[in-house]
């Protein structure tokens, strides 16, 4: 195995930038070129088709099935017009990863000529094999049948000679089975609930979108390298491997000049999005050698979603093209910082306005701490759920890693706002005099600047951080598809705004209070029953931990003993109250997440056991041997002359004939245990046993391999080293 890691790393010394020419024009130029977007549909589209297009996305209106046809056959000659002979339905099913199935649009005619045919049936419904993806026991392997229907809120686009069409994807008897479905249903749920909350403050809001931005870090390991590490190949991290002598404790790599190699994958990168319409818009070197982070323009949350899916599937197809891997998992390194994906996350109205961004006057602020405090008052109250959502077991090994927030999810709002709620809550409840009115107005209220930038520090600890005019949740791992945490924090707030408005208008109908008295009580009472979310502290201390624990808030390390928090009853009554998953949805989705937690501990537990028996041992017998019979030769030289003769290789000798032994024993114990965890039923308890019995014989095979990774001779060790992964180039 040696010689494969020697003939990578000569592979590596050799490369050079692959050298593209990339068409010499503006970005701005290229932008969405690929996208069937407005300009697409003016031009391809009947003036009718492109109305039924326009209302089917700001107002939610059905298609009818002519003008489907019609919207189809322009959808068609425009994606010809691109060299597109395909098309698919474009979907996110419950593996994680974007799903396809291409159909050419080449029809054969009974006695003439064969056609480009797409009918608007063919672009609403199809009907793709839904027994092989993951549906929580919703669906039986025998019974096949799911659809896909067209989502058209989100344009259609072309890669490479295909016409990708993203849509819905559900079971035959109308349960979701994809990440797209609960979003826009979230979506839904926020809309209407908040449009009917900001309506205290302008009557002329008739919607309000979401808007997200994520950041998504990842690696770019050399190809080669990586394919001479089966852990690599098969769980996308490393299970074993010893730290290289420098790693990130400079900081050099950080917002440095970024390689030629990465600079020119980054550049074809762009180039592509561009042409997606996925406005990317930021790129630099990460914290960690061969670590970088990516992030686009706000879109609107349920378009952000599907660039995000689309980004990371085309990324890792141009790094194969540049002789790169690249990795999303969460911590593929144990000695340096892993990778996430920062979700940004705001509230925007029809008119324009963010109401998560303060206000030039009273009302405006007023307005600005009605939705500021009622994200404040969700979390607390979900915190627990928010938390499930973002649980894997690569996320596992980064929350609370002194490089990522913690598991305990808290909220971050910085000095001054901490200061603004404690003088709301000192106020006076009840009915407000004149005086007070004017102190809320004027001294409180109205001392929020319009614009909330750096008025404190950024706390990277924190899980959930309000960042100027948005909130920045930094928990979330990076190989998630976004669409799982947005949907519950869309959820969570839909139902708080939806309680709130109830509050208030009982409150006003009773004729005591007037509404912004009503509005400013109940907002007072909120703060008072969340102030445990609120930290501002370093997360990563143990004094935090025990604080965690006096405010009741959950510590919850691993996902098993996270996602019991999905199936509470009143996480269940919530999301069936907002229409966005039914019991049994929420049920399957979880049996999903636990089945796939285990699988994943499966798969790297068995790696494992096989690097330790076909490489790792044979290697450490191998060089051993050699040790013995160079002792044997300085006794046979030296015999009694020289009674140190070989005490050093002796030494070494046991060192490693002790680690051969604890290595082999402990893999014996890991192959014991993943068998025993195979053999449980329960979703709920096989995931526990993974977490609590497979998972921590990883760690001490890893400490003896690791040790002999030092003392066995470099030209015999089989699998690339840190060094080699992290710093070539």
């Amino acid at each position: 195995m040696a010689h494969i890691r020697f003939k990578a790393l000569e592979e590596v010394i050799k490369r050079r930038p692959l050298e593209l020419r990339l068409p010499e024009c503006k970005l701005s130029e290229i932008f969405g070129e690929n996208v069937f977007n407005s300009d697409a549909l003016r031009q391809f589209l009947t003036e009718d088709a492109f109305h039924g297009v326009r209302d089917a996305v700001v107002h939610n209106k059905k298609i009818s099935r002519r003008v489907a046809d019609s919207i189809a056959a322009g959808m068609r000659d425009w994606a010809v017009s691109k060299g597109a002979t395909h098309y698919t339905h474009w979907f996110q099913p419950l593996t994680g990863a974007s799903a396809e199935k291409h159909d050419a649009f080449f029809e054969p005619m009974a006695g003439g000529k064969p056609i480009e045919r797409f009918s608007g049936s063919m672009l609403v419904q199809q009907e793709p094999d839904a027994s092989s993806f993951p549906s929580g026991g919703i669906r039986n392997t025998f019974e096949a049948r799911g659809y896909t229907a067209w989502d058209p809120t989100s344009p259609a686009f072309v890669m490479g000679s295909t016409l990708c069409i993203p849509t819905v994807f559900i079971s035959y008897t109308g349960e979701a089975l994809d990440n797209k479905t609960p979003l826009l249903r979230a979506l839904q749920a926020v809309d209407e609930a908040a449009t009917a909350v900001v309506q205290y403050f302008d009557r002329s809001v008739k919607r309000v979108n979401m808007n997200l931005g994520w950041e998504q870090e990842y690696f770019l390991i050399d190809k080669a390298l990586f394919d001479a590490r089966p852990d690599l190949i098969l769980t996308g991290r490393t299970l074993i491997g010893h730290a290289p002598a420098k790693g990130q404790q400079l900081g050099d790599h950080y917002f440095g000049s970024i390689p030629s190699r990465a600079m020119a994958f980054m550049n074809e990168l762009e180039f592509e999005c561009m042409r997606l319409g996925i406005p990317v818009k930021t790129r630099h070197n990460e914290v960690a050698p061969n670590q970088f982070e990516l992030a686009p323009i706000f879109e609107e949350a349920n378009l952000a979603v599907d660039h995000n899916t689309l980004i990371m599937d085309l990324m890792d197809k141009l790094a194969r093209k540049h002789n790169f891997r690249v990795l999303f998992h969460e911590k593929p390194f144990a000695s340096v910082n892993g990778s996430g994906k920062h979700n940004n996350w705001s509230l925007v109205t029809d008119t324009g306005v963010n109401l998560l961004a303060p206000g030039s006057n009273p009302k405006k602020n007023l307005r600005f701490l009605t939705f500021f405090i009622n994200v404040i008052k969700a979390v607390c109250d979900h915190a627990d759920l928010i938390r499930a959502s973002i649980a894997s077991a690569g996320n596992d090994h980064r929350l609370g890693a002194d490089e990522a927030p913690p598991a305990i999810i808290s909220v971050y709002i910085g000095s001054y706002l901490s200061a603004v709620l404690r003088e709301l809550e000192d106020l006076p409840g009840g009915r407000l005099s004149p005086a007070v009115k004017t102190e809320l107005k004027l001294n409180v209220v109205g001392k929020i600047p319009e614009i909330l930038l750096d008025n404190t520090d950024r706390n990277r600890t924190s899980p959930f951080a309000f960042t100027g005019s948005k909130f920045e949740v930094r928990a979330v791992g990076a190989a998630a598809n976004c669409a799982e945490l947005i949907t519950v924090l869309n959820t969570i707030l839909a139902d708080r705004l939806a309680a709130f408005k109830r509050e208030v208008d009982t409150s006003v109908a009773g004729g005591k209070l007037k509404r912004d008295e009503a509005i400013f009580n109940i907002l007072r009472n909120y703060i008072l029953t969340s102030k445990d979310i609120l930290f501002e502290g370093d997360g990563y201390s143990s004094d935090w931990e025990k604080l965690a624990r006096k405010r009741r808030l959950n510590n919850f390390r691993t996902t098993p003993a996270a996602l019991k928090a999905e199936l509470s009853a009143g996480v269940i009554e919530m999301f069936k109250r907002n229409a966005v998953l039914s019991e049994v949805e929420l049920r399957a989705r979880n049996e999903i997440k636990l089945r796939k937690y285990s699988m994943t501990l499966q798969i790297e537990a068995q790696t494992l056991a096989d690097m330790v028996r076909n490489h790792i041992i044979p290697t450490a017998i191998s060089y051993q041997n050699r040790l013995i019979e160079n002792v044997r030769a300085l006794s046979a030289v030296y015999g009694d002359a020289l009674k140190d003769s070989g005490a050093a290789q002796r030494v070494l000798i046991q060192k490693i004939s002790n680690a051969i032994a604890v290595v082999s024993q402990k893999t014996g114990e890991l192959v014991q245990a993943y068998t025993r965890a195979q053999g449980i039923a329960d979703p709920q308890k096989q995931a526990e046993a993974y977490s609590d019995e497979v998972k921590p014989i990883f760690d001490e095979i890893r400490e003896h391999i690791d040790s002999l990774e030092m003392n066995v001779d470099d030209e015999l060790w089989p699998v690339t080293k840190y060094r080699e992964l992290l710093f070539t180039k």
